[in-house]
């Protein structure tokens, strides 16, 4: 199975630590922040992982080397410039062709999510599956009672943005999305077109018309987002427990 872990990203919320290295190689439990999700993704059947990178690039590059890639096929997607979620992928898409779908995590999320289990769950009919939670934020994703993604609301400021005519928020399940996602070739060809650089989620809300995004919500989920430093020993408290 093929993967992608995104490690692009400044780091900035986790500076002064990421004042010298990447985010990607925060250290974390027994190695990095890195090195957690590949070798998730490895012990979870994954043996095709793309890793991208831009800040610190070399760094990411001279590390995977030096640990003999953690055991498993491991190519990096270098990005001159930062590309945003969606503009990562569409520059990997050579990369992250062929089995017809590909799992998507983020470096800063750690969780005791069944990752192989959620790929296999995905609907034959999905572009794309997002793993979301219900969990309080501020942004939300809207999503039909069958799980299918309509829509995008910042509760705070009241704005929402959707493709769908008349959609009644107050009728839509709010979920937040969990940085977790599974996508299909079939996605990336509609990226063909986009420029250089985009958001994923605003390709979901446009494509979503058209083309099913469903939510997927597990249960018994833990999971963090480590891109904090205050967040940072929390994750490291609820990893030793999964």
């Amino acid at each position: 199975m093929k993967a992608i872990v995104l490690a692009a990203g400044l780091g900035t919320r986790l500076r002064p630590i990421t004042d010298n290295i990447p985010k990607a190689l925060v250290p974390f439990a027994d190695g990095t922040l890195l090195s957690t999700v590949i070798c998730k993704l490895r012990d979870s059947g994954f043996d095709d992982i793309v890793v991208n990178a831009h800040h610190f690039a070399d760094k990411i590059v001279s590390y995977l080397a030096g640990n003999g890639n953690f055991g498993t096929g491991v190519r990096v997607s270098l990005e001159k410039d930062l590309l945003d979620t969606g503009g990562a992928l569409r520059k990997a898409a050579p990369m992250l062709r062929g089995d017809g779908r590909f799992l998507i995590h983020n470096v800063d999320i750690v969780s005791n999510l069944d990752l192989a289990g959620f790929v296999q769950g995905t609907r034959e009919d999905a572009i794309s599956t997002l793993l979301v939670s219900d969990r309080q934020t501020s942004r939300y994703l809207l999503f039909d009672d069958e799980m299918r993604l309509v829509g995008w609301t910042n509760v705070k400021t009241g704005e929402v943005r959707s493709g769908f005519p008349g959609l009644d928020v107050s009728k839509c399940r709010k979920l937040a999305f969990d940085g977790i996602h599974c996508m299909t070739d079939k996605a990336l060809d509609l990226m063909e077109p986009y420029p250089e650089a985009f958001p994923v989620i605003d390709f979901y809300l446009k494509q979503a018309v058209k083309y099913p995004v469903y939510g997927y919500v597990s249960d018994g989920l833990k999971i963090m987002d480590v891109g904090k430093l205050d967040s940072l020993e929390e994750a490291k408290r609820l990893y030793s427990t999964m």
